[in-house]
């Protein structure tokens, strides 16, 4: 894997395992943002109001150094880090895995927790779409009308992604670029008159 890409998962995907009794269902979903992570668990804490427990793990950035694992009341580390130790086995980021139980009378022990843990949430990424994704850096092109064509062709040859347009006296493209293409493509931009190319965010 080059330094620029990275895998995810494509959309949610969905997991179940069941051990004497207690039953634990796990979600994954693609995310990009902490916010996200939030909503994520509020809604499955609301839809799933009379479960015990609601543990999860995430893992956001290429880098991978944005991470989290939560055993929400369960034993300390048999349920957040069996979730993590998934994502990071599998290589994913960008995701979240939240694995609800419901207790079936019977105590599992740390060792049963811990493989109950893991194997659902190893069920939900078996049952997830795996994508290859590249880091890009989102740009702003700003250009007087004059030059379209040229920035025109420059889109057309490189083909960067186009996220969004506003054709006016003077003009605006968004962009959205690989990042091993970013400093060739945008030299490009700046050599045409009166081009200004704004560096955004990375994705």
């Amino acid at each position: 894997m080059s330094d620029d890409t990275y895998k995810t998962i494509a959309e949610k995907s969905e997991g179940i395992y069941k051990e004497k009794g207690s039953k634990f269902i796990a979600y994954a979903y693609p995310v990009s943002s902490e916010e996200e992570i939030k909503e994520h668990i509020a809604k499955l804490k609301k839809e799933y109001y009379d479960a015990r427990h609601h543990c999860y793990a995430y893992m956001l950035g290429a880098d991978k150094k944005n991470f989290r694992a939560n055993d929400d009341g369960e034993p300390s580390s048999t349920a957040g880090k069996p979730i993590l130790g998934q994502i990071l086995s599998n290589d994913l980021t960008n995701i979240l895995i939240i694995v609800i139980r419901y207790f079936g009378g019977t105590k599992l022990g740390v060792s049963g927790l811990i493989h109950a843990y893991k194997t659902a949430a190893a069920e939900t990424i078996e049952n997830a779409e795996i994508l290859d994704k590249t880091v890009n850096d989102i740009y702003e092109i700003h250009f007087d009308y004059l030059v379209m064509n040229d920035i025109m062709k420059i889109i057309k040859d490189d083909q960067p992604e186009q996220l969004g347009q506003d054709f006016n006296l003077t003009c605006k493209i968004t962009l959205s670029i690989r990042q091993s293409e970013v400093d060739r493509i945008i030299e490009k931009f700046k050599k045409i008159t009166s081009v200004k190319a704004e560096y955004i965010h990375t994705i």
